[in-house]
């Protein structure tokens, strides 16, 4: 089994409290999720795609498709217990529960306060009316390894499995819904330079073993 690998959740914004979130989870639990929706003929001759021959032709295959934004099932480990036995103070009083606390922030909507500065929309800071308080998304940024990806944080599940006699929780599992924030940004725009080398990468590599078989 691999060893856990350390990541980061970094809410990408001026936000009270700011937001940071370091955590471990194993590379063997995270799973990637992308899916397209094909707009295809409606006869039975063209329901499996139009007809071609040549690769100039294949743009008619599918009238249409529409890609769906990537999504991660990231499955982390929250520990208090080396902190704990390191002394220290705020892990032997609150076990994870400040992280557990963080986690929850990110996942709530956020209002706009003054000079940038965005609160829990729970805190009632901005119009009195729902519709007056412009609630947004938190962007996250994502970091493991060599990615960095903006996300949007859509689920938690916790499942806590050690507790203080105080009943706070000192570790849990913690399953997390993440959605990648595709476009015109520079997080995502490097996260696809790097997939175009790699890719580019693997057909140098696939091409040159497959020459090299054939002497």
């Amino acid at each position: 089994m691999l060893a856990p690998s350390k990541g980061l959740l970094i809410e990408y914004a001026l936000s009270l409290p700011p937001l940071v979130l370091a955590f471990e989870f194993n590379p063997q639990s995270l799973t990637r999720n992308r899916s397209v929706t094909l707009t295809l003929g409606s006869t039975p001759a063209t329901r499996g795609g139009y007809d071609f021959a040549l690769p100039t032709e294949t743009a008619r295959v599918a009238q249409g498709v529409a890609v769906e934004p990537e999504s991660f099932d990231v499955e982390i480990l929250l520990d208090a217990t080396d902190r704990m036995n390191d002394s220290d103070a705020l892990a032997q009083e609150m076990g994870i529960q400040p992280e557990l606390d963080t986690l929850r922030s990110m996942v709530e909507p956020k209002t706009q306060g003054p000079g940038g500065m965005q609160v829990l929309a729970s805190l009632g800071f901005g119009g009195q009316r729902a519709f007056q308080r412009a609630q947004t998304a938190s962007v996250l940024l994502l970091v493991w390894g060599s990615h960095v990806l903006p996300v949007f944080l859509k689920s938690i599940e916790v499942g806590e499995s050690a507790h203080l006699p105080s009943l706070v929780p000192y570790r849990a599992t913690v399953k997390l819904g993440l959605q990648v924030i595709e476009g015109n940004n520079p997080f995502y725009e490097v996260e696809k330079v790097r997939q175009v080398v790699g890719a580019a990468l693997n057909t140098a590599h696939t091409a040159a073993t497959a020459i090299g078989g054939l002497f």
